[in-house]
């Protein structure tokens, strides 16, 4: 008895010795040390995956874990290991069936640390489905019925328990690129629990008009209570899921070409964990003429993106914009204690027209300049931590950006992206993301429309680059390596046990405007892309784009799992690998430049996520992040 007493009190020692003093930081932050940053307290993530091998085991490494951290991992009660694992975060059990529970604890100093909340699952067989409840569909104003999609997803800690939710927006089948007349069907948000639970629905009403680039939703603990919210634009007739209308329930501006280029327009935030609208202010920038944003009847006006930004280095705001083809204004926001604070706006009308037409269909967020605070790419311009210009390259608008360590031998962060202008001396072009030096660049001559930045020839250091036109493969440098560009532009994916990217795509079909999602392997020596998942039954969103509903490091280690919909679209479903790996890092969802990524991924034409460190082959051990934990007060 009195060992197993002084066992506790060393395992609670040292327990505290491991967790930070900043994890209490919810009620002050600024007791917390300098630099850090606010982040989600995550449970283990265990992960059980049936393989031919057996069952694949992985969990998470948190942030503020050391990487010597140890870990017991247990199937039906039993432990499997003899000595404690140190090694990568995953266990090949190789008796392991599909009835199988797993459990992992933590060791330290020879003793299992307390659970941190859930830390046992069962096994996945191929895919873990989430049952989704479908809208019903409609018919609009013009006769024409339409039905309902899942479309893009995001993911937040809602209830504070330490595993994350899925947030999902349902677009109807006649939903509209802004160049296209049309009248649409409403579009609904819900959140759901990974067992399918549907938590609750919201009604953006009939004056949100459906599409791409109308509806960004951010979610994300945007108050530090260690339950994230759920922050979008909306309208008159937006019912929150408490059935509460915002606004004029009865107001309808849809004019005739089913543009809504009248009315009120909002930016309300949610509750997390009950979808209840907390507050609602006018959305700025307010349309104002519609002209001024560059055509008459409704195009540019209604292009929209959303983010999130530690833009004093410690908390998070909320980031929200209007425009990028001509006039572009981006707004800053801090949500505290129940109220909306504007932080700054940006308008290239007043900061000067040489900022006009600069933005991306997508913007990505980093610290570039290294002072803590975080900047918005916005595509060919950067914006700093207080609203002004930090540079511009003015290279113009394009269609794919990716900021990120891509090349570990240049200093800092780098911003690889494609232009659409055919007259720029650069059709694809990577530059040093603090000062906006172009490193190098290809001009193509064409519209480009996507570019891929990842590490898939180990030969080469760093991520190899390369666009629609661009002529070829390239290394970090620029250095041309193969004219055999892979056939995949869209997405990747850290998937199998090795550092390089794997390619995430899909099989499109025009006549269902989607595709069966898959995963390639890219085969550097011979210049081919090799299937590995081919994941029948699912369909990719947006049109060309083959986006998945989200791509992210949800569960089990550092590798990432991809959420396609189910081709009716009566479920999810969540795909993760069945490949052990001996590599060992933290949660990719601790490191605040990856983490960021994940909130902005829905915005638009969707983009992967990179880390703020490069991942990839040859890499060295990141350092931690400096993050403190809020308790959440449910």
């Amino acid at each position: 008895m009195i060992g197993s007493k002084l066992g506790g009190l060393i395992a609670m020692t040292a327990a505290a010795a491991l967790f930070p003093a900043s994890h209490a930081a919810a009620e002050s932050p600024t007791t917390a040390g300098p630099g850090f940053r606010q982040a989600e307290f995550l449970d283990r993530g265990v992960l059980a995956v049936k393989s031919a091998d057996g069952v694949l085991v992985s969990w998470r490494l948190l942030g503020y874990e050391p990487y010597g951290l140890s870990f017991n991992v247990y199937r039906d009660g039993r432990r499997l290991n003899g000595r404690p694992l140190s090694g990568a975060t995953n266990y090949l059990d190789p008796a392991g069936t599909e009835t199988s529970v797993y459990k992992v604890r933590a060791v330290l100093a020879g003793f299992e640390l307390p659970s941190l909340g859930r830390d046992s699952a069962r096994v996945w067989n191929g895919y873990h489905p989430v049952p989704l409840q479908r809208p019903a569909g409609g018919v609009t104003p013009a006769g024409e019925e339409y039905v309902y999609h899942a479309n893009d997803a995001s993911v937040g800690d809602l209830n504070g328990d330490g595993d994350y939710e899925i947030v999902l927006k349902w677009d109807p089948s006649n939903a509209k690129d802004n160049s296209q007349s049309g009248y649409t069907g409403n579009v609904f948000i819900d959140a759901y629990e990974l067992d399918g639970t549907l938590l609750w629905r919201i009604d953006l009403g009939r004056n949100i008009r459906a599409g791409a680039h109308y509806t960004q939703f951010m979610v994300y603990d945007f108050d530090g209570d260690g339950r994230a919210e759920v922050a979008m634009k909306t309208a008159d007739g937006t019912t929150d899921a408490k059935g509460r209308v915002i606004g004029d329930a009865a107001a309808d501006y849809r004019n005739s070409a089913g543009y809504v280029l009248d009315g009120p327009e909002f930016l309300t935030m949610f509750d997390g964990a009950t979808g209840k609208a907390l507050a609602t202010i006018p959305y700025v920038p307010p349309r104002g003429s519609v002209p001024a944003w560059g055509d008459g009847y409704g195009n540019r006006v209604d292009r929209f993106l959303g983010g999130v930004a530690y833009l004093d280095g410690r908390r998070p705001s909320l980031i929200m914009s209007r425009g990028y083809y001509t006039r572009t204004v981006i707004g800053a926001w801090d949500w505290r204690n129940g109220r909306f604070t504007q932080r700054w706006v940006f308008d290239s009308d007043i900061a000067g027209s040489q900022y006009m037409g600069q933005g991306n269909h997508q913007l990505s967020v980093a610290d570039v300049d290294g002072d803590g605070k975080d900047e918005i790419i916005f595509g060919a311009m950067t914006i700093d931590d207080d609203g002004t210009v930090l540079y511009a390259t003015n290279l113009g608008h394009g269609d794919a950006l990716h900021v990120g360590d891509l090349d570990p031998d240049h200093p800092g962060l780098e911003v690889f992206k494609v232009m659409e202008n055919r007259a720029s001396p650069y059709g694809l072009a990577l530059w040093d993301a603090a000062t906006g030096q172009i490193l190098w660049g290809r001009s193509t001559g064409i519209d480009t429309g996507r570019g891929l930045s990842a590490d898939l020839d180990p030969r080469y250091a760093g991520e190899e680059m390369w666009s629609s036109g661009s002529g070829g493969l390239s290394s970090a440098t620029g250095q041309l390596i193969t004219t055999a560009v892979p056939n995949s532009i869209n997405y990747a994916i850290w998937w199998d046990g090795d550092l390089s990217r794997e390619l995430l795509d899909h099989n499109f079909d025009a006549g269902v405007g989607a595709g069966v999602g898959r995963i390639d392997k890219w085969d550097y020596e011979n210049g081919v892309a090799v299937p590995i998942l081919q994941a029948e039954g699912t369909y990719s969103n947006n049109y060309t784009k083959g986006t998945p509903a989200l791509q992210a490091d949800l569960l089990g280690d550092w590798r990432e799992e991809v959420i396609w919909r189910s081709q009716d679209s009566s479920e999810l479903r969540i795909y993760a690998t069945s490949d052990p790996t001996q590599h060992k890092l933290r949660t990719l969802m601790h490191d605040p430049v990856y983490r960021l990524a994940i909130a902005w991924q829905n915005v638009a034409y969707n983009q992967p996520p990179h880390p703020s460190f490069f991942l990839g082959t040859g890499m060295g051990l990141p350092r931690a992040p400096k993050l403190y934990y809020p308790i959440s007060r449910r």
